[in-house]
């Protein structure tokens, strides 16, 4: 088998054009933007592969997952390599010192989920961020050693492994060890946020972090992750062992100690990776398998298709007026559910079933008029039927055995909490922001919570994230997810319709700009090309208010196409690569 990688994105000063060019002339024929309709179908399309592809945000991630699976391994093994490698590679993001969710389909057909979570220490509780007024310290859950919940990734890797891998750990971990020690040539996008968390990591550190510098770093320079590369070593040498416990949990603990944190080696010890059931739903022809609570996503994402699913938005056309505006109200709907109900269920009884009952979902639309927006202050959560009985990277894995992975990992904001482990070599996440401090106090997204998702010792917070799978005719379709907070449902949204009813790629459905709402606050915000201006007019002239954001989200999608083959979609707001054999 001739093995090849298809370059989505753009690296600077370690590609030139003429070779991206060649690459992709050679291999696949397809360009790396999305098209215009009346461009070849070849095109259109992302990275194109046989058998096997690995969507992610960083190429050296890609790159490292790909090579697992050139080896024999299975899209499980890729996954956990990519992981790791996101760690040293996307520090903005990738880590060791988050969580995340895994959604998988077996090449059998069995769907399962897997929650590492971050959770809440044990001397959290519910008004750890107010002040004696009963108020919400700013920045108190967002920055430094307080917002910092226990980290759940390496315990997932592990479990993943003990359940599904088939390579020895040890080969996993060991390209990330070596990617960590001969360092990592930065991006000008890397380098540029880098810069700009600067302040705010000396600022929140006790010691000078090793990501900053005094001299700017500038696209090209080399990132060294020295003490990382040990403390990868010891996770790959002694497994748990090496993270919750030992030399990296005692060094975990010192840095909670020097800044006022709330992490203990307990709380380390009593970590623990769950497998949960999916939330598994139809739309039309197709099976959407997305996470299940104490992430959000599944549960908004297939009340999202479900209640706009009587609708013809083909006919309607993509952004076009009546698309946007009953996507709109679906979504004001679906969040305003969100904040009432939804948070971890080994605290509190989410109303699954409630929540995604067709008719309760009908009724929720019933008020929609196409005349005029809903105001988001007349929208409050729906009556439930009674039943007995929730910064960001996202990376997608097809094997060439048919198997599939969806795992979106987080440690929050950019760069997390923004305080480096000292001597360990990784940010610590600001996850506990994704509580409810107060309810009806928004977080750093503008979610709204209630006291479902308050702080509670050892509590799992609520997440947006939106790993999912869709099969149509029981057989593998799509493989996508993405960051972004609380843009994260809907973009999943978004991006699912774009190839099921808009009829793109898999690449135009990731590039094409995005538009989102979220009930509070009451605005439609948009990409800078996501509306034209008739259709801005058309939406404003019912009653919608429109706000222009920068882009965001980077989803990463494939898509198995009828011949077969595999189309990876990698967003181009990043520097996102799709690579495949």
């Amino acid at each position: 088998m001739k093995h090849f990688n298809l370059i989505q994105g753009f690296r600077a000063k370690r590609y030139t054009l003429s070779c991206v060019a060649a690459v992709l002339l050679a291999f696949s024929g397809c360009a790396p933007r999305p098209q215009t309709q009346s461009q070849p179908e070849a095109a259109k399309r992302g990275a194109v592969a046989d058998k096997a592809m690995v969507v992610s945000a960083h190429p050296d991630a890609s790159n490292i997952g790909l090579e697992i699976l050139r080896k024999g391994g299975n899209a499980y093994d890729a996954a956990i390599a990519t992981q790791f490698a996101l760690a040293v590679c996307y520090p903005v993001a990738g880590n060791i010192g988050g969580g995340g969710f895994l959604v998988y389909r077996h090449h059998t057909g069995e769907t399962g989920a897997l929650d590492f979570r971050e959770k809440a220490p044990a001397g959290a509780h519910r008004d750890m961020y107010l002040d004696e007024d009963g108020n919400v310290i700013p920045n108190l859950s967002l920055l430094g050693h307080l917002a910092a919940g226990v980290p759940g990734s390496v315990d997932g890797m592990l479990k993943i492994h003990e359940k599904m891998g088939s390579l020895p750990f040890a080969e996993l971990v060991q390209p990330s060890i070596d990617l960590a020690r001969r360092g990592v040539v930065l991006t000008e996008r890397e380098a540029r946020m880098l810069n700009n968390a600067r302040k705010e990591m000396i600022d929140h550190n006790k010691h000078t972090p090793y990501l900053t510098r005094q001299q700017p770093w500038q696209a090209g320079d080399t990132l060294y992750h020295l003490d990382l590369a040990r403390t990868l070593e010891r996770i790959r040498d002694k497994g748990r062992d090496g993270f919750y416990a030992g030399e990296t949990a005692d060094l975990i603990v010192k840095e909670m100690q020097r800044g006022g944190g709330l992490i203990s080696h307990q709380d380390l010890k009593d970590y623990n990776a769950v497998w949960r059931t999916p939330i598994k739903g139809q739309y039309k022809d197709f099976t959407i398998t997305s996470m299940s609570p104490p992430s959000s996503g599944g549960i908004a994402l297939m009340q999202l298709l479900t209640m706009v699913e009587p609708y013809d938005l083909k006919s309607y056309g993509w952004q076009q007026p009546q698309t946007i505006q009953l996507m709109t109200e679906a979504k004001r709907r679906v969040y305003a559910d969100r904040a009432t109900y939804l948070g971890d269920p080994d605290f509190y009884k989410v109303p699954t079933a409630g929540l995604l009952d067709r008719t309760y979902l009908k009724e929720r639309m019933q008020d929609v008029s196409l005349e005029q927006a809903t105001a988001s202050s007349a929208v409050k959560a729906g009556e439930l039927p009674v039943y007995e009985s929730d910064q960001t990277t996202h990376f997608s894995i097809v094997d060439q055995f048919g198997n599939a992975a969806s795992i979106t990992t987080t440690i929050n904001g950019n760069y997390g909490s923004m305080v480096v482990v000292e001597g360990a070599g990784f940010l610590l996440n600001n996850e506990m922001d994704d509580f409810s401090a107060k309810p009806g106090v928004p977080n750093m997204f503008g979610l709204i919570g209630g006291e479902a998702n308050s702080v509670q010792p050892g509590k799992r917070m609520l997440s947006a994230m939106t790993p999912t799978i869709v099969e149509k005719d029981g057989k593998l379709f799509m493989v996508v997810g993405t960051p972004g907070g609380s843009t994260i449902i809907t973009s999943v949204f978004q991006t699912i319709l774009n190839v099921v009813e808009h009829d793109m790629t898999m690449q135009e459905a990731v590039a094409a700009p995005r538009f989102h709402h979220q009930w509070l606050p009451d605005e439609i915000q948009h990409e800078p090309d996501a509306i034209s201006p008739e259709v801005r007019q058309a939406l404003e002239s019912k009653g919608y208010k429109l706000t222009q954001r920068r882009k965001y989200g980077a989803v990463e999608g494939i898509l198995v196409l009828p011949n077969g083959k595999l189309e990876g979609g990698a967003d181009p707001r990043g520097d996102d690569v799709a690579v495949g054999f």
